[in-house]
């Protein structure tokens, strides 16, 4: 697994801090909490990753 480097926030974060950052590697993508970095994070294929934010762009998960 690639390191996961280049972490960003939300530009709608708007300095609050109350949003997750993500972070991607060669391979993978991490996901952790801005509050609370140092609990961890989630890692994702990059594969994986493109799907979840295609099926935001596409309402896949509105109500």
């Amino acid at each position: 697994m690639s390191s996961i480097t280049d972490w960003r926030t939300s530009t709608r974060t708007q300095g609050q801090g109350q949003c997750v950052e993500v972070g991607f590697g060669s391979d993978h993508v991490g996901i952790r909490d801005t509050k609370n970095r140092a609990a961890g994070q989630i890692t994702v294929e990059v594969q994986r990753w493109h799907e979840f934010v295609r099926g935001l762009k596409h309402g896949c998960f509105d109500s």
